[in-house]
């Protein structure tokens, strides 16, 4: 009889990537930067790096994406290092992959399939999962080919037609009504976010989006400006979902502070127009914290990537506060007033605390710069505008004999709220004195 006591291996084998790339294509990062940035992302990913290669020149070969030549010194490559992953510093098609695969024998993967498996890993809400699970449609569709090539026929006559091409446009329609499944998903989660969004609105609350290239520290300046908990791990894309929380400033106002996903240089548009329903925050902020890593020596073209995000989105212009994050890690010889616009941002270190205190003072200037000056004074049997108009501005109070009065700042709609509800302001003793003393004297000169 045979054998049945033979013990299944269920374990997942070790991944041993080899990384290409080419120099000369305009995407205005050096092709050493950008390889070692894609070797963070495949380690993030849970894959050994074994090795890495670039050809220089202008444009991918539309076949085998490096030159044919270089492309056949990859199976030497394969053989000295023993990769069984082949992970491409572009966006490739699915000829070049299919060359590719079949040229080396292994697995073929391009950076977009590699930050879509980095989000399927981090997604932890049911929001997360739902726009990631549309990137993935959304970018397999096209490449749904090479996974029936044991059904599909080429060769043209008897026996070459039926079940491939029955079983591709089978998968097509399944994963196109899929799409349009977790769109509508994602439409009700909007909806939610809309009406969420409006709540504050109504409430006069400022909100406070942050945003900045991954790995910045956007958890850790939350964690430290809210005396929050959010989770905060040293790799690309730990958090992926919005997390909000209530900020005190100096001036006693509350804001809503928002961490956003982070931005990377060549985000695929299929993560972008997927997480929309998140990033919609950004464009609902009244005001932008944006994080860099100061410690970074390519901290330049991360802004570079994430303004080009933020125009894609249409937040490109809003109000914005540059933070230097990680002063800490800054070589010594190094002085921050050499960093750029280093009149106008603020130096902090989020793992230690240092310069969140004046971020604090900064975030209030610009919330304030926003909002209309009031001096009223409110009847007390309004108390609940008192309460309201303490919370979502920057105002003082003081108890008079006919009602509270307030001075400060509010936003538009809650200035016009108390100017609309309020009672002539009274003039002080001294004032009302001074008045009496004025027409004693022009009646004594009469």
């Amino acid at each position: 009889m045979p054998d049945r006591t033979r013990l299944i291996d269920l374990s997942v084998p070790d991944e041993r990537a080899f990384l290409i790339a080419l120099d000369g294509r305009d995407h205005g990062w050096p092709v050493g930067r950008s390889l070692v940035e894609l070797a963070a992302l495949t380690e993030t990913a849970g894959a050994t790096v074994v090795g890495t290669a670039f050809q220089r020149r202008p444009q991918p070969d539309p076949l085998w994406y490096f030159g044919k030549g270089r492309a056949a010194e990859l199976v030497a490559e394969k053989n000295a290092s023993g990769f069984n992953v082949l992970i491409v510093d572009d966006e490739i098609s699915p000829t070049q992959q299919r060359s590719l695969e079949r040229l080396l024998d292994c697995k073929v993967l391009d950076r977009s399939a590699l930050i879509i498996d980095i989000f399927a890993r981090h997604a932890r809400t049911h929001e997360g999962r739902l726009q990631v699970e549309l990137a993935q449609l959304e970018y397999y569709l096209p490449r749904l080919t090479r996974m029936w090539t044991h059904l599909s026929r080429t060769g043209g006559g008897i026996g070459t037609r039926g079940p491939g091409e029955t079983q591709l446009e089978t998968d097509r329609r399944v994963i196109r009504e899929k799409i349009k499944k977790v769109r509508g998903q994602l439409d009700d989660v909007k909806r939610q976010r809309s009406t969420a969004a409006r709540q504050r609105v109504r409430s006069e609350v400022v909100t406070v989006a942050l945003v900045g290239y991954t790995n910045a520290g956007k958890s850790t300046l939350l964690n430290r400006l809210a005396e929050a908990d959010v989770f905060v791990a040293d790799m690309l894309f730990a958090t992926l979902d919005p997390t909000s929380r209530q900020v005190t400033l100096p001036t006693g106002q509350r804001v809503v502070l928002t961490d956003t996903v982070g931005f990377i240089n060549k985000l695929p548009h299929d993560l972008v127009d997927a997480f929309r329903a998140t990033l919609e925050e950004v464009l609902r902020a009244d005001l932008l914290l944006e994080v860099v890593d100061a410690s970074d020596p390519d901290f330049m073209r991360q802004q570079e990537a994430v303004q080009t995000v933020l125009d894609e989105l249409g937040a490109g212009t809003k109000p914005r506060i540059t933070v230097f994050n990680k002063i800490d890690l800054l070589e010594a010889q190094l002085s921050v007033a050499e960093m750029p616009g280093s009149d106008r941002a603020v130096f902090a270190s989020a793992t230690l605390g240092e310069g969140t205190d004046t971020l604090r003072a900064r975030i209030a200037e610009a919330v304030q710069a926003r909002m209309v000056e009031v001096d009223a004074v409110l009847p007390y049997e309004r108390g609940e505008l008192v309460a309201r108009a303490r919370s979502s501005g920057a105002v003082r109070e003081r108890y008079l004999r006919n009602g509270v009065r307030i001075r400060g700042h509010l936003p538009d709609t809650m200035a016009a709220e108390i100017t609309a509800a309020a009672r002539p302001v009274a003039k002080g003793r001294n004032g009302a004195r001074n008045s009496r003393n004025s027409q004693r004297r022009a009646s004594s000169a009469g």
